[in-house]
């Protein structure tokens, strides 16, 4: 079993976690049960999903949670394009070069894991 909390990915996704939760909350209220709850369901399922991985016993199912875990990111990303192009965010340049930041560091430990095969 692995330690999840030592892993840099998922230190990276709970950070994450705490800036996109400060950004949605200038989203209109009329977004709770639409753009807000996508967000938040997404961001918080990055870290989630790694530590989950990290309980499973075979190398195969940690990179299936990984993997879950960037599809989670890439969601995120793109939630995050459409509120911008609702102008409901603005500077999200700085959040979204984290995302992708975070996208190549769990993708890095996927093909790592994938080798350790």
């Amino acid at each position: 079993m692995r330690n999840f909390r030592e892993l840099e990915v998922w230190k990276s996704g709970i950070t994450l976690v705490k800036q996109v939760y400060t950004l949605i909350e200038s989203l209109p209220d009329s977004e709770k049960f639409g753009l807000k709850s996508q967000i938040s369901r997404c961001v918080v399922s990055i870290p989630a999903n790694i530590a989950e991985g990290c309980a499973k016993d075979s190398q195969k199912d940690f990179v299936r949670f990984l993997q879950i875990s960037l599809g989670s990111a890439f969601e995120l990303e793109t939630h995050l394009i459409i509120c911008s192009e609702l102008s409901y965010i603005s500077n999200q340049e700085k959040i979204i070069i984290e995302i992708n930041t975070l996208q190549k560091k769990i993708k890095a430990l996927i093909n790592y894991s994938k080798s350790q095969y």
